[in-house]
């Protein structure tokens, strides 16, 4: 991430000082063991995917306008929008050249491909916030391309770099997007029941920003009409603490957290499923292990 410019050095540094907990170069690492023996091209991997998930944390950081991003502040609170966009698109710009040293095409295909997959995802959310009228097949496609592209990018691109055999790369393919779309229901559901300390970023955060995630899909879906019209009034003036709390309450009543819960649980169910195709190995226990942890982690 160097550059001879002294801001971009600086961020950077920033960057690295508070860097998240690294599941996405473990699960290229991971993937790859899978198929065969990680090798260099494993490695610039599992780098150049950390930079392109830092990217689309610095761009969705200013697209939400969050202050806090680790328990730390945000690029954009401390550098402002402006360079935080162009940050962004510099570590964009890094990890796609990254790409370029393994000399393989399909490497570079898929990151582009995932790259565009995870600008739809975002979009698809500004529109829907601003609607607020996202529907649960929506929800799905949206977190599928927000999250799961790259989890699913991570899972195949793995077994890429090994030569694994079509078959494998498929499983883990689905793996991934298995897993993602866990993954992905796991943070909102944290997002209503987390602890800001422990999350790393305010509770009720997606709440604030007129988000509607699953708990809340899942309980406007069973609610009297009448207490659903007061939850989206309140959603669209836009909530402060008490409505925010409300809200919550609301959606545990109609037992929209409990069946996100389930849903999460059959779509890590599913991730597991997809590793049948390989040998019981301490590998493969591993990559079962990483199921567990993404739906019983705490942040």
């Amino acid at each position: 991430m160097t550059s001879k410019i002294a801001i971009v050095d600086n961020i950077a540094k920033y960057i690295v000082r508070h860097r998240g907990k690294g599941l996405r170069p473990l699960l290229v690492i991971m993937s790859s063991k899978l198929s065969g023996e990680p090798n260099q091209n494993t490695y610039i991997v599992a780098s150049l995917i950390e930079i392109l998930h830092t990217a689309t944390l610095v761009h969705d950081d200013v697209v939400d306008n969050s202050n806090v991003r680790r328990n730390f502040p945000s690029i954009n609170a401390i550098w402002k929008n402006k360079i935080s966009v162009l940050m962004g698109d510099y570590l964009l710009a890094k990890s796609l050249i990254s790409a370029t040293q393994t000399g393989s095409m399909e490497i570079m295909n898929l990151l582009a491909e995932t790259s565009k997959r995870l600008s739809q995802g975002e979009l698809l959310q500004i529109e829907k916030s601003r609607k607020l009228d996202i529907t649960e097949e929506e929800y799905f496609k949206l977190i599928s391309d927000k999250t799961a592209a790259l989890i699913s990018a991570c899972t195949e691109l793995g077994a890429i770099t090994v030569n694994a055999g079509e078959e494998e790369q498929t499983a883990l393919r689905n793996y991934g997007e298995n897993l993602g779309i866990a993954f992905h229901i796991k943070d909102d559901i944290l997002d209503y029941e987390g602890k800001s300390r422990i999350v790393g970023k305010p509770v009720g955060a997606d709440i604030r920003e007129k988000k509607i995630t699953l708990p809340l899909i899942l309980a406007l879906k069973s609610a009297p009409a009448k207490h659903k019209k007061q939850i989206l009034k309140k959603l669209k003036k836009g909530a402060n603490k008490n409505d925010i709390a409300e809200i919550i309450k609301f959606s545990i009543e109609y037992s929209g957290l409990k069946k996100a819960k389930e849903s999460a649980w059959k779509f890590a169910e599913k991730a597991k499923q997809n590793l049948a195709l390989f040998p019981d190995s301490e590998n493969k226990n591993n990559a079962i292990k990483f199921v567990d942890y993404v739906i019983g982690r705490s942040k």
